[in-house]
């Protein structure tokens, strides 16, 4: 018996999950043969139906008129001309049976969608982009700020507050940004979630055209996009956030001032405390170094102040993961 043989060295817990088999089966199966007597059999019942039958239901089950149609809808299409063969219980055992226990509805199939995993070690490798509503001065009146962000400095490289979302004019924000930044041709990889702008024609012919690779999150996963996200969050809970916009033009200024602040002044703390500007410009290492120094300066004045411990700065990551792959993870688990 295969589960016994496995049962003596993995356990019974885990033989029987292995073969996906109840444990009372495995009892009864073992108990049987230690004894010698045959395992009893259960008998059929005298309302079971009968070969002939059990063909019939799963005949109907199966024919054009009813191959695309739940048990419960075809039982009730029966009943409905006057016609009971089974309950709908009874033809479920008996797809079941057949292996055909599936979902029966004609409707579309979704292929399965791999997780982004993206890497990026210096700015301007990757980017994150996504568009977000602002609240216009009448209800159900909004502005659309379309924001492009790079994930390594958190730095906010291209930004527009627009009257619809278009992926004309994504394409548009894109040329104006890539050029700022000086994108050559196999040097960025452009994220972004499965919008209608992102995923549009102009938006995918111009990457094409710039050598920019793209890659999309995948439905209804916010976390495939999260340094987006948490700018916009840090964006609409600022104190100064207006519950709405007067205006257009009022919406740029304020977006204006946000992001000269975001970019400058922000301390962010998923880069050390650093602005995104001084880590999207090469200044990190340098302010990291001052900072090293005015703590020793601190620890020599006062070490029993650091617990005999020399005080160390906020670190800037080397790498930023979108969805760092398990392998990766494990490795930084074992690695001293």
């Amino acid at each position: 018996m295969a589960a016994a043989d496995l049962s003596a060295h993995v356990g019974v817990v885990s033989a029987c999950q292995a073969l996906a088999m109840p444990r009372a089966s495995y009892y009864r199966a073992t108990s049987a043969q230690e004894s010698g007597e045959e395992p009893a059999r259960r008998p059929t019942p005298a309302r079971a139906l009968s070969p002939e039958e059990r063909a019939r239901v799963l005949d109907t089950l199966n024919s054009e008129r009813f191959c695309d149609v739940a048990p419960a809808a075809v039982h009730a299409t029966l009943l409905d001309e006057g016609l009971y063969v089974c309950s709908t219980r009874t033809m479920y055992r008996i797809l079941a049976d057949e292996g055909q226990v599936r979902e029966r509805r004609d409707q579309l199939r979704h292929p399965a969608y791999a997780a982004p995993e993206l890497l990026a070690v210096r700015p301007n490798e990757v980017w994150s982009w996504d568009i977000t509503k602002l609240k216009g001065p009448a209800k159900w009146t909004y502005f659309y700020l379309y924001v492009i962000l790079d994930i390594f400095s958190r730095y906010v490289v291209g930004w527009m507050v627009a009257t619809r979302e278009s992926g004309e004019l994504a394409r548009r924000l894109i040329v104006d940004t890539t050029a700022k930044q000086g994108i050559q041709p196999g040097m960025l990889t452009l994220h972004a979630d499965r919008g209608s702008s992102m995923k549009s024609k102009p938006v995918a012919l111009l990457l094409s055209d710039l050598g920019v690779t793209k890659t999309h999150s995948r439905p209804y996963t916010s976390t495939d996009n999260p340094y987006s996200e948490a700018q916009f969050k840090t964006l609409k809970y600022r104190p100064e956030f207006p519950r709405r916009f007067g205006s257009i033009e009022d919406a740029r200024v304020f977006c204006r001032e946000f992001f000269t602040w975001y970019n400058t002044v922000h301390r962010h703390s998923g880069i050390g405390y650093m602005t995104p500007e001084a880590v999207h410009y090469g200044r990190a290492a340098q302010i990291t170094q001052a900072r090293q120094f005015t703590l020793l300066d601190a620890f020599a004045a006062h070490p029993d102040r650091f617990v005999n411990k020399v005080p160390r700065p906020p670190e800037v990551p080397l790498a930023v993961w979108i969805n760092k792959p398990e392998k990766v993870l494990r490795e930084e688990v074992v690695a001293p």
